[in-house]
């Protein structure tokens, strides 16, 4: 029919394609959904495991043709169901929602952590697209956790990118925050872009303020709706999936007293976030 639009919060069957196994725990599953593959990098779909649940997942890659996919952690029941996944098994998806990455042609950092590379991913792909110079610092807790250093490295010159490791298996002995800190005092760049746990995204935050430099967040919460109803992804007066989940510097000046400090639970309860 001539004008006809997908509603993005129908849902939308699709069968799995192809699955990477990143590492031990993490997987890559690549599927093919119109909408999904106009995304914009930072954005995120919601997933239907059927039988199981329904949750949110960031884009990890973005077409070519109708191609997408969401990179997996196993930490519970639905992101064990999606690993126990294989080419063929159909998923349902709504989305993409949420507020994305904005590119800027200049200098800019990623800050990864763990497998917060993998919503970046895009993002890079874009800034080499806008002639961005581009650095990225990305760190696990050891050298069997990394995921995605490789496309990043097919990007990157080798020069350009900071792998730290907790255990100093790997790279750089440390943090990302600990490298971060180093540029920031050595040279100017126009933006740092950052994804991974909320007390790493804390210390960015805090770190880009110190040095007046502009920074973009992408934040997780607790997302059962996708679409700003339901409240259950607040921070102070945002709602994470409808405002976010990225943020700049300037909206979280707003929410600092919980940034980083605590989120809710499934029953609306504070949990203090470690830092």
């Amino acid at each position: 029919m001539s004008g006809f639009r997908i509603d993005v919060n129908v849902m939308r069957i699709t069968r799995i394609t192809s699955v990477v196994q990143e590492n031990p725990e993490v997987k890559t599953l690549y599927f093919e959904d119109e909408l999904s593959s106009k995304g914009e990098p930072g954005q995120f779909l919601m997933v239907w495991i059927p039988g199981v649940d329904e949750v949110p997942m960031s884009l990890s890659s973005i077409g070519p043709g109708n191609s997408a996919s969401i990179t997996v952690r196993r930490v519970g029941e639905a992101t064990s169901a999606l690993h126990s996944m294989k080419a063929g098994d159909r998923i349902g998806i709504r989305g993409p929602y949420g507020v994305g990455f904005k590119p800027i042609a200049g200098r800019v950092v990623l800050v990864a952590g763990g497998v917060g590379v993998a919503p970046l991913y895009p993002l890079l792909i874009r800034l080499k697209d806008y002639g961005s110079e581009v650095y990225a610092i990305i760190g696990f807790k050891s050298r069997e956790d990394m995921v995605f250093l490789d496309r990043i490295i097919e990007v990157l010159p080798q020069s350009m990118v900071t792998v730290t490791t907790e255990d100093g298996s790997y790279g750089v002995r440390g943090v990302v925050t600990d490298v971060l800190r180093v540029k920031l005092e050595e040279e100017r760049y126009d933006m740092v872009y950052a994804c991974g746990p909320e007390g790493m995204l804390r210390e960015v935050y805090d770190l880009t303020k110190m040095y007046r430099v502009p920074v973009q967040l992408s934040l997780e919460r607790y997302i059962r709706c996708g679409m700003g109803v339901c409240g259950s992804c607040c921070l102070g007066e945002y709602r994470i999936c409808r405002d976010g989940p990225v943020f700049s510097g300037e909206q979280l000046l707003k929410v600092e007293d919980e940034f980083g400090n605590f989120k809710l639970d499934r029953a609306g309860r504070r949990l203090p976030i470690k830092r």
